[in-house]
């Protein structure tokens, strides 16, 4: 029979906590193509309701991840798109592969501001001080300096 596959971009370190999760979402575009389905027959399948902004889950139909403005696009988990492919559509392989999207400049900064935090644990490690120490050495340093 037929294959679904819907392809998601993900960071880089995976979906580990929520706001990474939101990354992973797909868009009507990505449903698409993972469905093979027309653009009109997607947004036939989909849950929405013009009076309910986030209406109450469908299990007959692909349900958008929640929205705060009506203007904001309709998102999927692909968790949701390969249940709809396998329980509605009938599709009888269903996969969902997550790909990781090209590092961005953010990512980069935050990989580089990652590495210099463990290379400064390192350092600490290495040096053998502890806690105490550095507490007996914040004290003695507030101490010296002269009040304003």
């Amino acid at each position: 029979m037929a294959k679904a596959a819907a392809a998601i971009e993900g960071s880089a370190e995976g979906a580990a906590n929520s706001s990474e999760q939101s990354e992973n979402l797909i868009g009507i575009d990505e449903v698409q193509r993972s469905l093979n389905r027309s653009r009109a027959s997607v947004y036939r399948y989909t849950n929405t309701d013009p009076r309910n902004l986030n209406p109450p889950f469908n299990p007959r139909k692909l349900n958008p991840e929640y929205r705060s403005d009506q203007k904001e696009p309709l998102m999927f988990h692909p968790n949701e798109v390969a249940r709809f492919a396998r329980d509605v559509l009938r599709i009888k392989e269903v996969t969902v592969e997550v790909l990781n999207s090209p590092s961005t400049a953010t990512q980069q900064l935050l990989g580089s501001i990652l590495d210099e935090l463990r290379s400064i644990r390192e350092l600490l490690d290495a040096s053998n001080i502890s806690p105490t120490t550095l507490d007996s050495r914040r004290d003695q340093h507030e101490q010296e300096r002269p009040a304003a």
